[in-house]
C-alpha cells in the first residue's frame, strides 16, 4: 500500500476536511486497512493568489518543497495538497521532487469527461482563475469552462477570505447568486474550485450540479493508496 503525504495548512480548516474525506472514502474494516497518512501543515506558506497575481514577492514554492521533501523523507511515495490555487505549482513540485504530486485539477477533468460533462462553471480563488488552471486543462478533454463576471468574482473572493477563511458564517446568498449565475450562462455543473468552498457544501444545502474538486482529489488520494468505497464514484450532487 502506498504512504500518503499531505502538504497541509492551506488552510488548516480544508486540510483537516480533507484527511476527513479521505477516511470517510477508504473502504476499510478496521483500523489497519487504512491509509497511512502523514500530514505536514504549514499554514505559514505565503499566500498563494498574491504571488500568482504579483501582488507580493513571497514565492510559496520553496515551503512547498520543503513540506514535500520533508514528507518524501518520511515514506511518503504520494502527495496530496488540499488547496486548489497551489497546484500553479504542481509540475514544478513534482518534477523536483520526484515523486507524485495528484493534480486535483487533471483528475477533475478526468472525470468530468467520464461522466459527459461539456460545460463547467468555475467558482475559485483570483489566482486559479485569472492564472487559467482549470481552462488550460479542462479544455483539453473537451470542456468549456464559464467564469463569473468581475462583481461576481469579487464575491467569491469575499467569502473565501471573509467568510470562510475568517471562520464567519458564510453569506450564502451571495454564495446562491454567483453559482444561478453561472448555471444560467450554460454550465452543466459548478465546480467548487477552492478548498474554503469545499467546507461550504459540508456545512450548507447547496443543491444539485456541484462538484467539489477537494472530493475528486481525496477519491483519487483513496484510488492511489487504499480501497474506494464504491459510493464515492459519484461525487456530482444531486
Amino acid at each position: 500500500m502506498n504512504k500518503l503525504g499531505v502538504i497541509g495548512g492551506l488552510g488548516p480548516m480544508a486540510t483537516a476536511y480533507f484527511y476527513q474525506l479521505v477516511v470517510q472514502m477508504t473502504d476499510a474494516a478496521s483500523d489497519q486497512e487504512h491509509i497511512e497518512t502523514i500530514i505536514y501543515s504549514r499554514p505559514s506558506t505565503p499566500d498563494r493568489t498574491k504571488f500568482i497575481l504579483g501582488k507580493s514577492d513571497e514565492d510559496p514554492m520553496p515551503f512547498l518543497l520543503d513540506a514535500g521533501r520533508k514528507l518524501k523523507r518520511q515514506g511518503a511515495n504520494v502527495i496530496a495538497i488540499p488547496c486548489i490555487t497551489a497546484h500553479y505549482f504542481q509540475k514544478r513540485l513534482e518534477k523536483t521532487l520526484g515523486t507524485r504530486v495528484i493534480h486535483a485539477i487533471e483528475e477533475t477533468g478526468k472525470y468530468l469527461k467520464s461522466k459527459g460533462i461539456t460545460v463547467v462553471g468555475i467558482m475559485a480563488t483570483d489566482g486559479t482563475v485569472e492564472s487559467r488552471l482549470f481552462q488550460t486543462i479542462l479544455e483539453k478533454y473537451g470542456i468549456a469552462c464559464v467564469i463569473p463576471s468581475e462583481k461576481n468574482q469579487a464575491k467569491v473572493m469575499h467569502i473565501i477570505y471573509d467568510d470562510v477563511k475568517s471562520g464567519r458564517p458564510v453569506e450564502m446568498d451571495l454564495f446562491e447568486e454567483v453559482s444561478d449565475k453561472l448555471f444560467a450562462q450554460g454550465a452543466q455543473t459548478v465546480l467548487l474550485g477552492c478548498t474554503e468552498l469545499s467546507l461550504i457544501k459540508r456545512d450548507y444545502q447547496i443543491g444539485k450540479g456541484f462538484l467539489d474538486v477537494m472530493e475528486v482529489l481525496a477519491r483519487q488520494a483513496v484510488l492511489a493508496c487504499g480501497k474506494l468505497k464504491e459510493e464515492y464514484n459519484n461525487l456530482i450532487t444531486e
